[in-house]
């Protein structure tokens, strides 16, 4: 192809943008209106007869306004037609009904017993080896389905005593998994049974697994063993009542939700109780119990009154258990059940209470004591055993419990002594606001426990977990302070002297032989606590023995954890800019030591976290209009933070910000202090930016302090931005780390070197280094790169270059900087300008029209076919096309587009479309002829 010279298009911007506008159309308010209201005319039509005559008609019309939602409904409610037709009896008695099934179920306010399997698990564990007995499965219960009724029965009765005899294995010396892992394999053998139709020998795994409940030989297990063989037996509940409900149903009926016992039918009542019989049939008091408990929602399909009988029995069966523990424990199960199935019924949960407390001495006996004393445990370790029970009880009984019932239950257990352990589940179960009001009550009861049987400490918690949620009497604070000093009491709003207090003295007996080093999670919570109530960090930072308690967190981890934890609550609650010294040197402190926890073994996403948390803290870091201490600031922070690229970025940014703002005070009209102070924070930018190590990053932020440098004036210092910018570009790897990923990198560059060009446009050129320097320098590193081989993007920057060149030669640019001489101010259209303009656009032509050379072959046809047709548009755009070469280079393009069948056909008609159209325009009819020359090829 031969040598195109260029000739930019003129522009004239404000014409252009005000053709662009949309036109504005005068608003005729005519009779119609969307909004308007609906006017109907109604006419109605009379028949009127006389006598002796014909028939006549009269009308008459009236004019009403309709509202045409209510016309659609003529002026009714459906629900109120509803509400009108139904019967008042029947409503009552719905209304009764619904009352009676909303006391039935419990509240969202009522914390359920899964919420406190997980922590018991957690909390009860042991390190000595277990014993469990297998059941050793029989071919005796699998029956013939031709077999006799009775046969089959009796089958099943000698299945089950099968079982009673013996018939299982006894494993020892079982680790605590491997008992967990048994326990789930018998859970896993009861749904299969169950699957396999072997219902007996479901009823088998039950009754063996119960029996579990009565061996308290590994007594610190008992707890946890509680909670796995409770799961089986809810499991075998749930599977028998729903065998039960699926015999309600047939193809004519299905059982209500609230149904009652004559909405079920012979045969699943027959079955609901063969399943009891089965299971009274157990002689051993325990697994009965358990079992029979199990179903106790089964009843409902038999009788009304079946669960209110059945609970006061199941009450007294646990009278026969022996071992205090294990009876506390069944009645615990007995009260989960029953808040499950009628949580309505509160006598049976007064009567499980009370039993309890007439057998609460059991625990100070001689038996139990000789049992601690064979397996050597301590009773400040036994009687914590008791707790999940205790507060679950007490946790049923005191739900929606009338102020009188807890006052007595709480004095009867003051009555009791040795009541430490019932003391604290009354606080664990009871209602917070109950406890806060009685709360120097409480600490005088806690006063006369003994020590050595459930230690005060956990008492005190129990009674500061209470004053987290609801404030004692203001009266009774200070002495509630003083009574409590061991112990961390979390106070709902605490003042500042008696943090202090508290704090102070956890140092004084922390701080002796360096005990704070076995301690840590538990100052971790202490700090926890407090920042979470002072959300005012000037008082939280005043307080005298805060920073003193931040240095016994020797262990960096530790340390590291708990500087974030301050962080976090810094930025979710600082709402205003600081400048508060305390709260900046006691933040920077924690900064400085999260930033010195990095090192080469950190990961990616610690050093992310901790750069979110130093950036929220410096955006949040103002001095008002005191910029120049805003300035030193910032320096000081960039020492304290260099290992943290992010945060150096934030710096980078934030100083720019400082000089726009220092701009916008002065109003564009800088004095020679403040003209001095914005070079200075140019210098901060440019000093800063090398330090990075991220490519684009760099790149990046020497463009926008480049931008910030320009417009204030700073031109100088802009050059340098640039000329850094341009030199960097060769260092631009091939690929880059995305998130963890390798990506090309040469969409980004295509990003950045269009933002660059916009930039360029506005920059003046340096008197000293010639017409369009920095575009000159830019050409030559971007001609000197080494671009991949099947990549266009290189040509694609060479048609931007173009552009920022035709605008570069118009009268009058599209934008500028106030106060900043662009070219077009400097050259004033001048020829020699011009000229040199046009060379270098001729010189990227020639670099486009030979690269489009080379697209010539099969594979790469397409490609050819896309640039050719991007470059056409670029000369519609830009060029003259009244210029008859160029307006010949543009034909040329057109059927270089579409030549092989490439061309997207569309785009091409839309392109003719659009300059038939503009054709139209004044001056702008030698498009017509272009058109006529621009043919679009058909395809069969």
């Amino acid at each position: 192809m031969a040598v195109f010279p260029w000739h930019s298009r003129g522009r004239n911007y404000k014409a252009e943008f005000a053709s662009c506008r949309l036109e504005a159309v005068p608003l005729e308010f005519g009779d119609y209106h969307p909004l308007k209201p609906i006017t109907v005319t109604e006419s109605k039509t009379k028949k009127v007869s006389r006598k002796g005559s014909t028939s006549s008609t009269s009308s008459s019309s009236s004019s009403s306004v309709v509202d045409p939602l209510s016309s659609v409904l003529d002026g009714t409610d459906p629900l109120s037609m509803f509400a009108a037709t139904a019967d008042p009896a029947a409503t009552d008695s719905s209304r009764k009904r619904r009352d009676r099934d909303e006391n039935s179920v419990v509240g969202s306010d009522f914390e359920p017993w899964a919420s406190k399997r997980g922590e018991i698990l957690t909390r009860y564990t042991t390190t000595e080896k277990l014993s469990i007995n297998l059941f050793m499965g029989s071919e005796k219960g699998k029956g013939t389905a031709t077999s006799a009724m009775s046969e089959k029965v009796r089958t099943r009765l000698e299945e089950l005593d099968d079982f009673e005899e013996g018939s299982q294995k006894e494993l020892l010396n079982l680790t605590q998994q491997d008992y967990v892992n048994r326990i789930e394999e018998l859970n896993q053998s009861l749904k299969d049974a169950w699957a396999s139709d072997q219902k007996v020998k479901a009823l088998k795994i039950v009754i063996q697994c119960s029996k579990l409940l009565s061996d308290t030989s590994v007594i610190q297990f008992y707890p946890s063993k509680f909670v796995l063989i409770t799961d089986i037996l809810d499991t075998f509940g749930k599977l028998v009542h729903e065998r039960i409900s699926s015999l309600c149903v047939d193809h004519r009926s299905v059982l209500p939700d609230h149904f009652s016992p004559e909405n079920v039918n012979d045969t699943a009542k027959e079955t609901c109780l063969n399943w009891f019989f089965k299971i009274a049939s157990i002689r051993e008091l325990i697994p009965r119990f358990y079992v029979e408990a199990s179903i106790l929602k089964c009843n409902k399909f038999l009788s009304k009154t079946g669960i209110s009988e059945c609970l006061p029995r199941l009450t007294c069966m646990i009278r026969g258990i022996g071992d205090p523990l294990v009876s506390v424990y069944a009645r615990a199960y007995l009260c989960r059940v029953g808040m499950e199935v009628a949580p309505h019924l509160k006598e049976s949960l007064n009567k499980n209470f009370f039993d309890f407390l007439l057998t609460f001495k059991q625990i100070h006996g001689d038996t139990v004591q000789n049992q601690l004393v064979v397996q050597g445990v301590e009773l400040p370790s036994y009687l914590p055993l008791y707790s999940p029970a205790m507060d679950w009880i007490f946790q049923c009984i005191s739900y929606h419990a009338p102020e009188a019932l807890l006052t007595e239950m709480m004095e009867r257990c003051k009555k009791l002594g040795n009541n430490a352990l019932l003391l604290n589940s009354v606080m664990s179960a009871f209602r917070a606001e109950f406890i806060a009001t009685r709360s120097m009550d409480f600490i005088g009861m806690i006063k006369e426990c003994d020590e050595s049987g459930f230690p005060k400490h956990l008492l005190f918690r129990s009674l500061g977990l209470n004053l987290a949620l609801a404030d004692p009497p203001e009266g009774d604070r200070l002495q509630i302070l003083n009574e409590a000093w061991k112990v961390i009491t979390k106070l709902k709003n605490p003042q500042k002297r008696e943090v202090n207090t508290v704090l102070a003295d956890v140092i004084k007996h922390m701080t002796p032989d360096r005990a704070f080093e076995d301690s840590y999670p538990q100052l971790q919570s202490i700090i926890k606590k407090v920042i979470a109530h002072f959300h005012d960090f000037s008082v939280l930072f005043s307080v005298e023995k805060f920073l003193p308690f931040l240095d016994m967190f020797q262990k960096e981890s530790v340390r590291v954890e708990v500087c974030k934890c301050i962080m976090e609550v810094f930025i979710k609650h600082q709402q205003e800019p600081t400048k508060d010294p305390v709260i900046l040197n006691a933040l920077l402190h924690v900064c400085k030591t999260m930033h010195d926890s990095v090192n080469a073994l950190t990961l990616e996403d610690e050093k992310r976290m901790l750069a979110y948390l130093i950036n929220g803290f410096i955006k949040m870091v103002s001095f008002g209009r005191d910029f120049e201490q805003q300035l030193s600031f910032y320096v000081e922070a960039r020492s304290m933070f260099c290992n943290l690229e992010p945060v150096l970025v934030q710096l980078i940014h934030s100083v720019n910000r400082l000089a726009m703002e220092t701009r916008k005070v002065m109003k564009g009209n800088h004095s020679r202090k403040t003209a001095a102070f914005v070079r200075a924070c140019v210098a901060y930018c440019f000093i800063t930016i090398p330090s990075l190590v991220g490519i684009f990053t760099r790149l990046n932020l020497y463009l926008h302090s480049g931008q910030v440098a320009l417009a204030n004036q700073c031109l100088s210092q802009a050059d340098a931005f640039f000329k850094a910018a341009i030199s960097l570009i060769p260092e631009v790897p091939k690929m880059i780390n995305i998130d963890g990923k390798m990506r090309p990198s040469e969409s980004f560059l295509l990003e950045f070197l269009c933002n660059f060009f916009s930039t360029l446009l506005i920059v003046p050129d340096h008197p000293e280094h010639g017409v369009l320097f920095l575009v000159r320098e830019l050409l030559n590193v971007i001609q000197d790169y080494t671009w991949e081989d099947n990549s266009d993007d290189k040509i694609r920057i060479y048609t931007c270059v173009l552009h920022l060149l035709s605008a570069m030669s118009q009268e009058t640019y599209l934008y500028h900087i106030d106060k900043v001489d662009s070219n077009d101010s400097l050259y004033g259209g001048d020829t020699k300008f011009l000229a040199e303009n046009n060379k270098l656009c001729e010189t990227v032509m020639a670099q486009i029209l030979e690269h489009l050379k080379t697209l010539a072959k099969d594979e790469a046809l397409k490609r050819q076919s896309s640039l050719g047709l991007s470059f056409f548009n670029s000369i519609l755009a830009h060029g003259d096309l009244r210029n008859n070469r160029l307006n010949q280079l543009s034909v040329n393009l057109w059927h270089l587009a579409q030549r092989h069948g490439c061309a997207d056909t569309r785009t091409m008609v839309k392109t003719l479309e659009y300059i038939k159209k503009r054709s139209k325009h004044p001056d702008m009819g030698h498009l017509t002829e272009l058109a006529l020359r621009l043919p679009l090829q058909t395809r069969t």
